[in-house]
Formats: structure tokens, C-alpha cells, sequence
């Protein structure tokens, strides 16, 4: 198979060049269906009629793990991210996270994975966040800190790794500092607590050395890497 070409950091053309890769779990994208399942591990239980929202829902890997019960919608700029998300569940919505065409108050979950570290306009992206959950609603967040750790393990080392992150797939320009990321939603009526998130070690090395195979994500105090946040929205 021919090589992708080579694009600028953070250009969403990468995910055309490969859409292919979506649902391999040990090709590019195989760390991101390892956070998915931590991230689906933080949406509560759905009550009758409960819509959940997937920002930068991608090819629709959090589907698979989702509590059955919500209406998955997803949402992104690359259209065929968009088609693979809707033929795996999810109902797909071409659109900008800094201009949702969505009500206030529509969602019960907002689920924002991989995506807020790739935003040009993180302010905007929040209070949109924040205008489309209802109230006593749940976000749940996982994106990269703004850290010189980051740029050397997720940047520099990663890319060249299995399992990790394609290769130009990130800008560290636009990664994300807790402290910023807490105060932004904290405006937005939506208290966040933040943790730091790790591959297993021993599930890791297993996977170095045989390139497949399940890897386990666990929480950590650390939050200068990858981390995730979870919050709920307060009532006015």
C-alpha cells in the first residue's frame, strides 16, 4: 500500500488518507480504541431518551462501549470519518466544534476524546461544550496537557512507536493546559476535576512485542501528559 503523503501538523486531511485505518485496532489509530474504552468507562448509565454528544467522534469508536440506551450523535469535520461513524451507530453531523448547530441544553453526555488539543479556538469549543449540555448534564473529556512532557512522550516519542499516534498527527501549539482547560468550563457553569491517564505498563510491552492485542488504560495523579477531566454542569 502506498505511503500517505506527508501534511502540515493537525491537518484534517490526515484522517482521509487513513480512513482505512478507523477500525484496525492495532493500525494508526490503535491507541486511540484503547482510550475509547476509558473514555466510555466515565458515561454514566443513560435515562429513557438520553442523547449523548461525541465531539470529534472520528470513525465512531466510542460506539462499541458505550451503556446501550443513548442516541449517539456524532460530531466532526472530516467526512469520511463521518460516514465510517454512521455505518458503526452513531447518527453523524458534519460541523465545527466552535459552532455546534445544536439547542442549548440538548445532551445529557458530551463526550469531547482526542479532539480539544486540536482546535484552533479552545474557548469557543468549550462554551460550546458547555451551551449544549443540559443542566446536571456530564462531560467527559480526554486531550493532551501543554507541557514539555508531552511534546518529548507524545510527540517526539510516540509518533515513532506502535501504537502510538500517527506521525505530523498533532500540534503542540494547540495542547491543552488542566488549569486553562478547568477555568474556561468552570465559566461555562461546569466544575472539572482532572486525573492523568497511562497505558497499563505489562499490557504495553505485550503489545511492542507482538504488535496486537488489547492495552488497558489506567488513571494516574500525573496530569502532564495525557490526561482526562469529567464534570457536571451546575443548575443557574
Amino acid at each position: 500500500m502506498a505511503q500517505p503523503p506527508r501534511r502540515p501538523r493537525n491537518d484534517p486531511r490526515q484522517y482521509d488518507d487513513l480512513a482505512h485505518e478507523w477500525w484496525q485496532p492495532d493500525g494508526e489509530f490503535a491507541a486511540l480504541h484503547w482510550i475509547a474504552e476509558a473514555r466510555a468507562a466515565l458515561v454514566p448509565l443513560p435515562r429513557p431518551g438520553a442523547r449523548l454528544l461525541d465531539l470529534g467522534c472520528g470513525g465512531g469508536l466510542l460506539a462499541p462501549h458505550l451503556p446501550p440506551g443513548y442516541r449517539h450523535i456524532g460530531v466532526d469535520v472530516t467526512a469520511s470519518a463521518l460516514s465510517i461513524a454512521g455505518a458503526h451507530g452513531v447518527e453523524p453531523v458534519r460541523a465545527d466544534a466552535a459552532a455546534l448547530p445544536f439547542p442549548d441544553a440538548a445532551f445529557d453526555v458530551v463526550v469531547a476524546g482526542e479532539i480539544l488539543e486540536h482546535v484552533t479556538d479552545l474557548r469557543a469549543a468549550v462554551a460550546e461544550c458547555c451551551r449544549v449540555l443540559a443542566p446536571h448534564g456530564k462531560v467527559v473529556i480526554d486531550t493532551i496537557a501543554d507541557t514539555r512532557w508531552a511534546r518529548l512522550s507524545l510527540v517526539r516519542v510516540a509518533e515513532r512507536l506502535p501504537g502510538g499516534p500517527p506521525r505530523y498527527c498533532h500540534d503542540p501549539e494547540l495542547f491543552v493546559d488542566p488549569d486553562r482547560l478547568q477555568a474556561l468550563f468552570l465559566a461555562g457553569g461546569v466544575d472539572l476535576a482532572v486525573r492523568g491517564l497511562a497505558v497499563h505498563p505489562l499490557d504495553y510491552a505485550r503489545f511492542l512485542l507482538t504488535r496486537h492485542g488489547r492495552v488497558r488504560m489506567r488513571p494516574i495523579r500525573s496530569v502532564g501528559g495525557l490526561y482526562q477531566a469529567v464534570g457536571h454542569k451546575r443548575t443557574r
